[in-house]
Formats: C-alpha cells, structure tokens, sequence
C-alpha cells in the first residue's frame, strides 16, 4: 500500500531558484549590510565586544589578509577549533572570504576522535584556541602543518575585498557523529546554508530582531543563526554556550529576542523556581526542538511564542512549524520547495498514519547537502535512489503534521549533540579489562538520552566502573562519557553474533547499573572562555 508524496502546497515560484552570489554567500552578504547600514549592530559577545556591520567587515578583512598571508587560497580547507567568540567568527568569515572551507572542530573532541577528523578534514593549517593546543601533542601523523593562535592572525595587510565564492561552492565542513560507524564531514555550500536559515527565520523575525546564537559554531544550528542575522539584516548575541543560571541575565543584557533551546535546555529553564521577573525581559520567540510536553505551560510563564522545526547537518529545515505554540511532538509540515515521503527499508511508502523512515529532496539545487567529505561510500547511501535518507522514523497525524517517532540509526542524542555508540564503544575497548562493550540509549529525566554502557570483561578481569569512567574522560568528549555503567558476564548476541542492543534498551537500567551521578562523579562542558 502506498501513499502520495508528500508537498507544501502551493510551492513558491522562488523556490526553485539559486540565490544572486550577493545574497547568500556570506562574506559577499557582509559587505553589502556593511555599505547600506554600517553603524548598525551586528554581534553583541559575552565579554561586552560589540560589531557594528562595518566593524565587523573590516574584522574580517583584516584576519582574511592574514590567512592569505600564510597561503590559504580558494579551496583550502582550515580548520577552526575554537568556542564561541569574536575569534571563531571572525576565522569562519575570513576563511570564506577568500573562498576556502571553513572546517569547525567540536571543542569537547579529543584522542582518536580527533585524530579521525583532523586526518579526513586533510586541512593544512589550523586555527586554535591555546587552551585546546595541547590535544594536539601526540597525534604526529594527523597535526596539520602550520597550527595558529587566534592572536596569530592580528598582524597582515588587508585580503581583496572581492570574495571569489559562488553560492553552490563548500562553505563550510561539518562533523557530525549521527552514525554507528566514524563521524562524517558533512559537506555544505552557502546555498544550502542560506536555505536553511530561510526556511527557520523567513517569515518569523526581520531586521529588528537579535538571535541570540547559544549553538556552537562547530554546529549547523550555530551557523544557520549567524546566518539568519546576515540574511534579514538582523544581528546576534553570540555566547559560548547554553547555562541555564546565565540565560536569563543574558537575554536581557544583549536584548536578545529569538533563541533556539535545544534537548534539556528548556527543561532546566522550567526548574527553577518561578519568579516575578520571568516576564520582564525582550525575548519574544522560542525555537524549542522538540516541543516539549509542557511547552504551553512555558510559553505562558515566560511570555513567549514556541516554534518549532525538524533539520539534521545535511538538511536544511525541511519540516517547519506553520503557526506558533505547535502541540507536544509535532515537528511541523514540509517547508515550500520541499517533498518528503515516508518509506520502509526497501524505500517503499509506507500506509497512512504508519510510521516509516523520512526521506527528503528539494527543488532548489545544492539546498542540501551534497555529500560527505572523502566519504563516497557514506554519501551513496544516504542518498541513494535520489532521497536523501535521514536514519529518522516519523508518522503523520490527523492534521497531517509530522511527529518524531524514534530513530532508525543506532545514534544517541544528548545535550544537542549525535552520539555514536562506534566511537564510545571504541574507546572503551581500549581499556585493558574491556572484553566487549555496548553503548545504547536510555531514557532521562530531561527529555533526551543519556547513555548506558554494558560491557563484559575478559577472562578472570574485573571491571571498576568508577575507573572506567576516568579512562572515558581521558578519551572522549564530556557528552559522550556514559553516566550509566553495568558490567555483564555475556553481552547477547544473535545466532550470527551480532550484539542485540535492542534487548540491553529494553532492559534499561537494572538494579545493578551504575550511576556516575549517584557517585557524585559530574561531567561538565569545559568553559574555554571567562
């Protein structure tokens, strides 16, 4: 039994069109909201730093001039390992500005997760945060070849102000961990970018709103809201990342009207104790992905309208919230310019209101992304027969919106981040006890995953949980260090022994399972900047 594809209706007579180079390509963008509003702010930072557009364009000239300096030409791809800040923003826009590729690093990334993305980036220069620098030590064959402090790109003449990009050029590579097996470098050109910020803010904010970019810029949602702003002449309040103790405060000292609030976020604004100023401040509109059960109840305390949308790295927020405070689970309808459909394993439709894996295409070319960075393997599958597969299951309900079911990839998602269950069960086995080990996804108190690792020790060996959590420290990045341990004789396996993870879901967390929290053993993001 099949089912139509799926289409907004009606589709825009834009929507098929590549943007001018003017309009999307970011350095290009730029330039022009320099020479049209030149004393209108741009990026507010958390130190008090502010840009207006011509500020922040001679900024990024200046740095762009000092990459060109140490030979970074179009093409080239740099890496930027670096928080939240006026220096990762400025290295992104400078590398774009001479049509390079800006390739972020997650700033939690360490030992062989490093190593992996360092080599397959192939970059040959590098911008880092010095507290980040020693990471490096020890990863020879991987360490590009010329390692730069922000500090480092102050002093140079100034770059060409003609950027040479075109808008279905590779702005930008992101590595996302959405798979059982390595993370992959997701290819994006400005278009798709572009896109994908028009889909999530058209419509929704203009000139006069400030999004407040709480995302990481090593992350598509970072990177879509500083595009937004440059897209709707808008301006952003950039912070190295989500606190609930300083959200607030933040919102009113940077007049923020727009944020995203991803997972847990809204969850940990809801708990604390309600207050007579929980209104008084200029945010007007929340993104919160998912919607939340009490999502109503939030919008009403904090005096805010709740919008949401579905998007992954290599999409560009096909699935959009029409109007505002959606009901629990929804994540909306397609966008314009989008078609979707809901398939089985063999890509046939599945029956109305069964739940099936969404697969996505758009009518503007390079609107996704166009693969995966020395990955061809990796990009023939998701994209074969011409969709682009998202490894997520969806059903469509009665108003024909379309709800989050669960995911079809052996990935966990926590604190905003894809986790693979490959690349913490592999630095796991690196533990001399550790015969086999499993990680899978368990239900939190907060509305996302956390994670549950199972292993089994080799012969006569015994397993300290408490010491496998310091040797997971010492070898991933803090959000994903499982919380929860529990050490088994045998994993299970199928007759062909592959480990059966959906039995260790089902079991959850046994009486036996530790709890580094009940340990009082917390893991925290690292803040990098004070």
């Amino acid at each position: 039994m099949t089912g139509p594809i799926t289409r907004a209706e009606p589709m825009a007579p834009d929507d098929h069109d590549i943007p001018d180079a003017d309009a999307c390509v970011l350095p290009r963008l730029l330039r022009r909201r320099a020479v049209a509003t030149p004393d209108r702010e741009f990026a507010v930072f958390e130190g008090g730093e502010r840009w207006t557009y011509a500020e922040a364009w001679q900024v990024v000239l200046d740095t762009a001039g000092a990459l060109r300096a140490r030979g970074v030409a179009p093409g080239d791809r740099v890496l930027s390992w670096q928080p939240n800040g006026a220096d990762a923003l400025r290295t992104w826009l400078a590398v774009n500005q001479l049509g390079a590729v800006y390739v972020p690093l997650n700033t939690a990334y360490r030992g062989r997760l490093l190593e992996h993305v360092l080599t397959n980036s192939g970059a040959r220069l590098m911008v880092v945060h010095p507290r980040l620098a020693e990471r490096l030590d020890g990863l020879a064959t991987a360490r590009p070849e010329l390692v730069l402090t922000p500090e480092e790109l102050d002093a140079a003449g100034p770059a060409a102000e003609d950027c040479p990009a075109q808008p279905w050029d590779t702005y930008a590579i992101i590595y996302t961990s959405g798979t059982t097996g390595p993370s992959k470098g997701v290819l994006s050109s400005y278009v798709h970018v572009w896109s994908a910020a028009m889909a999530a803010f058209g419509g929704v904010l203009d000139e006069h709103d400030r999004y407040m970019v709480n995302l990481p810029l090593f992350h598509a949602g970072g990177t879509i809201g500083v595009t937004g702003a440059l897209v709707l002449g808008g301006s952003i309040a950039l912070v190295e990342g989500f606190r609930t103790d300083a959200f607030w405060p933040e919102i009113r000292r940077t007049g923020t009207t727009a944020v995203t609030l991803l997972g847990a976020m809204a969850s940990f604004l809801r708990g604390r104790p309600p207050s007579p100023d929980d209104t008084a401040h200029p945010l007007r509109t929340v993104f919160m992905i998912p919607v939340s059960e009490d999502a109503e109840a939030f919008s009403q305390r904090f005096g805010v309208e709740i919008r949401t949308m579905f998007n992954m790295t290599e999409t560009s927020c096909p699935l959009v919230s029409a109007a505002p405070n959606p009901p629990r689970g929804t994540c909306g309808k397609p966008r314009p310019g989008v078609e979707v459909r809901l398939v089985d394993e063999h890509d046939r439709e599945v029956p109305p209101g069964a739940a099936g894996e969404l697969i996505v295409r758009t009518a503007r070319p390079w609107a996704m992304t166009h693969g995966y960075h020395d990955m061809p393997e990796a990009t023939a599958r998701a994209w074969r027969n011409g969709w682009f597969h998202t490894g997520d299951a969806f059903r469509r309900d009665e108003r024909g919106d379309f709800v989050f079911v669960d995911r079809l990839k052996d990935a966990i998602r926590r604190r905003g981040e894809n986790i693979s269950s490959f690349e913490v069960e592999t630095a796991v086995l690196e533990h001399p006890a550790v015969r086999e080990a499993a990680a899978v996804a368990v239900p939190s108190e907060h509305g996302e995953d956390e994670i549950l690792l199972v292993v089994a020790p080799v012969d006569d060996a015994l397993i300290d949980p408490a010491e496998l959590h310091e040797h997971c420290r010492a070898r991933l990045p803090h959000f994903m260090i499982p919380r929860y341990v529990r050490v088994t004789a045998e994993l299970p396996r199928t007759p062909t022994s592959k480990i059966e993870k959906h039995r260790l879901r089902r079991q959850g967390l046994t009486e036996d399972t530790w709890d580094r929290e009940v340990h009082g053993l917390a893991v925290k993001r690292e803040r990098l900047t004070r």
